[in-house]
């Protein structure tokens, strides 16, 4: 069955790729773009400093586990690449790892999902069924994922956010309610635990994100308590100005840490921690937002 699977999608992605064109190969990777870890560097900043502070920070939580979860997928079910699969298939897309489920359409799934159901506008339900679908097509047409791979990315994008928004009413409350220690001591417990449990580089990278955000906007509400209103100038400056920084840090530090585990969970908790508390910090301290703490 696996083989006849595979078979299957092999002939969907190379009658896609039948299609091929210096255009199309540039568009489909600019799509793929919208699911790689630098667009999300851009894009949850920009929610959480400019648009909507609550959804930017319950989005970045849930984006993180779905990240983790994907990996341990990936490990479970040792999916092979098309492009590995089938020396016909031509690697357009650049990609490492195992297949299923797809990172791209699950993590595109996720974050349009989630502000869909947070936002719900008609032009976000228009993004969040467009953008993960077009991401979705780029990964098969680039020869980097299989039908079946993108699609079990996107059911458990689906899966993850019905999750989320169930548990997540009950969760704030009773974390609400708990001294400043305590909540410090949970965001920092949860992601090396999680870590514990699956330790790799790929799961690092959200875990380190995870436990710098998660101290960030612990701190970040008890001591700052910044707001995202004010005028349009303002966002931009605020955006621009931590935008700067948060790619200093995701470059430099790079350059400067040697690979390995630790220093990635250090590398990313350090970009976290910017991102959830510094670069508030700043904003408020420079008159480029309101603070309330």
């Amino acid at each position: 069955m696996g083989d006849i699977l595979l078979n299957w999608g092999t002939g969907v992605v190379l009658w896609l790729q039948s299609f091929s064109s210096v255009p199309l190969d540039a568009f489909f990777r600019a799509v793929t773009f919208l699911g790689e870890e630098q667009f999300y560097l851009i894009l949850l900043p920009l929610i959480f400093w400019c648009l909507d502070k609550g959804a930017g920070a319950r989005l970045a939580f849930l984006f993180l586990f779905s990240a983790y979860a994907n990996n341990g997928l990936k490990e479970i079910f040792h999916a092979p690449r098309p492009f590995q699969f089938d020396p016909r298939v031509r690697e357009i897309g650049k990609a490492t790892g195992y297949g299923f489920p797809s990172g791209h359409a699950q993590g595109t799934g996720v974050v349009w999902g989630y502000l869909a159901t947070r936002w719900r506008k008609g032009w976000v339900w228009a993004l969040a069924i467009v953008l993960p679908l077009l991401v979705a097509l780029s990964r098969v047409y680039l020869g980097v994922h299989f039908p079946h791979d993108v699609i079990g990315g996107l059911l458990a994008a689906v899966l993850l956010i019905l999750i989320y928004n169930w548990l997540l009413p009950a969760a704030e409350a009773r974390i609400g309610d708990l001294p400043l220690g305590a909540k410090l001591a949970l965001v920092t417990v949860i992601p090396l635990i999680l870590l514990f449990l699956h330790p790799a580089e790929d799961t690092a990278t959200p875990m380190g994100a995870f436990l710098g955000m998660g101290v960030g906007f612990t701190l970040e509400g008890e001591f700052v308590g910044f707001s995202v209103d004010g005028p349009w100038w303002k966002r931009v400056l605020r955006f621009l100005l931590g935008l700067a920084v948060t790619f200093a840090l995701y470059l430099g530090l790079k350059e400067i840490f040697p690979p390995g585990l630790p220093f990635r969970l250090l590398r990313y908790g350090l970009i976290g921690l910017w991102g959830g508390f510094f670069a508030p910090w700043l904003f408020v301290k420079t008159a480029l937002a309101e603070g309330s703490a």
